[in-house]
Parts: structure tokens; C-alpha cells; sequence
């Protein structure tokens, strides 16, 4: 109860959260060392009905850190506040790392493997893409110029009120998967979106990211994130560790990017 009254002192707030989450939520969420974690994942917890059990878990595989990690690609501007409740803005939607560990995916698996495993294990898929998401189609052809183009898997996201375009790449980020995204959220932004619907948003999921590029390329402006997806958890101790370090060098990118700029500005 102590910690609790250090957690939240704020009483409106210990209130309202009382009527939507048990003491065992409670128990789980304040023995968290971070305020803004403990913030999120209370909030998210409240907000999406979570169970202990999905709480837990959502603590475990570290969605609080993931989250923060892919926001850090937006402008300053635009971040998401770390305390806020997920799924409320497009920098808040996506992960990074996304961990795709129940795919069971053999060795030398290629693009068309990963999208039928997905497709496969599309619930937990949606589960790890987080709570609003549903699943429009794979494969989802446009004609543009007379040739035709196919995007891997296309969602919908119920609070956003928006599509949401998932490129799938076995390999590492390249600059020109900006471009082809680009091209895809314009054509469904022309021929799929509804009335009262906001733009398409998209995201690049890569075996491996391209952090620096992505950030010079400030594809959050253009409704674009990237993200890594892991097939396989590392121990516990070293995934603290690699999200921590992953943390900490986007912080100093984005501090070292604003210094510049302040320069720009200066001369």
C-alpha cells in the first residue's frame, strides 16, 4: 500500500484506476522501478481490459520499452509521451523490436514463408501488433502504370480510423523501401480509404533496422515507421540489456540531430 501511495499519488487518479484494475494488477504494476512504465502499462492495462496474466506478460516481453523505442523515430514534435495510453497516435501504435518468436520459422526461410507463417498464427500476430488492429487481406494488389504491385499484409486500425501497410524483409532497412511505401500509402490513400478515414500509415518490418538511416530519412513524417522483428528471444538479462543500449544510442541521435540543427539555425 506504501508503494502504491509513492506510485500514484495522485488520489483521482489511484480512483479511477481502483474501478477498472485488481489489487493483483496493482501489485504488478508498482513493483515496475520506471514512473513512465508504470504509467503505461496502468493506463493500457485500464484501457484495454487487460488480464493479469496479459499484463504480466505484456511486462516480460518489455512493450513498454518497444514502444518508446520505435516513438523515438518521430520528430521531437510529435513523440508519443511515454505515459500515455497506447494506440492513442501513430507514433504510439508500432513496437520495435516486434518479437515473432511463435512463427517457428525453419532456417533459410524466405519472404513468402514469413507471411504464410503469420498468416498462420494471425491471432497471436495481431496480439503482438497490439490491441485496435484487424486484418483487411494479404497480397493486396494495385495497378499503378498498367504494372502491378502487391503489398504483404494490409490492416486496419480501429481507433486510429486508418489503414495500416505491413512490408515484410528478410534482410536489413534500405533506403528505397522508403520509397516504396511511399507509393503504396498514396494509392491506398486514393482508391481504399473511406470517408471520415485518416491517411494510411505504414510499416517496414525487417530483419534487421537501418537506425541511422531512418532517422536522417524522418520517415514519421510521411506516416512510415521501421521495425525489427526478432524470430527468437534472447535470455532475459540480455534482452534488458540490448533495449537498454538501443535506447540510449537513439536518445544520443536525436540529441546530436537537435544540436545540429540548433547550428543550422545559429549560422
Amino acid at each position: 500500500m506504501v508503494k502504491l501511495a509513492e506510485a500514484f499519488p495522485d488520489a483521482a487518479i489511484v480512483s479511477t484506476l481502483s474501478t477498472q484494475l485488481s489489487w493483483s494488477h496493482m501489485v504488478a504494476i508498482v513493483a515496475l522501478k520506471n514512473p513512465n512504465a508504470r504509467q503505461f502499462y496502468a493506463q493500457n492495462a485500464a484501457q484495454d481490459g487487460w488480464s493479469v496474466r496479459e499484463l504480466n506478460h505484456q511486462i516480460e516481453r518489455k512493450a513498454f520499452e518497444r514502444t518508446e523505442l520505435s516513438s523515438l523515430q518521430a520528430p521531437p514534435s510529435v513523440q508519443a509521451e511515454p505515459a500515455q495510453a497506447l494506440g492513442t497516435s501513430p507514433a504510439q501504435v508500432f513496437k520495435d523490436p516486434y518479437f515473432l518468436d511463435f512463427l517457428s520459422l525453419r532456417q533459410g526461410h524466405d519472404e513468402a514463408d514469413l507471411e504464410a507463417a503469420i498468416l498462420r498464427q494471425l491471432e497471436a500476430f495481431i496480439l503482438e501488433l497490439g490491441r485496435g488492429f484487424a486484418f483487411v487481406e494479404r497480397q493486396k494488389r494495385m495497378v499503378i502504370d498498367g504494372e502491378d504491385f502487391y503489398l504483404d499484409l494490409l490492416f486496419y486500425h480501429r481507433r486510429l480510423r486508418r489503414l495500416v501497410a505491413i512490408e515484410l524483409k528478410l534482410g536489413r532497412f534500405k533506403a528505397a523501401h522508403k520509397g516504396q511505401m511511399e507509393l503504396y500509402l498514396k494509392w491506398l490513400d486514393k482508391h481504399e480509404s473511406q470517408a471520415g478515414e485518416e491517411a494510411p500509415i505504414g510499416l517496414n518490418l525487417c530483419a534487421e533496422s537501418s537506425r541511422e538511416q531512418v532517422e536522417l530519412l524522418q520517415m514519421h513524417k510521411d506516416g512510415i515507421t521501421v521495425a525489427e522483428y526478432w524470430t527468437e528471444l534472447p535470455p532475459k538479462a540480455e534482452l534488458e540489456q540490448h533495449l537498454h543500449q538501443a535506447l540510449i544510442e537513439a536518445r544520443e541521435r536525436l540529441a546530436m540531430r537537435g544540436v545540429l540543427l540548433d547550428r543550422d539555425e545559429d549560422a
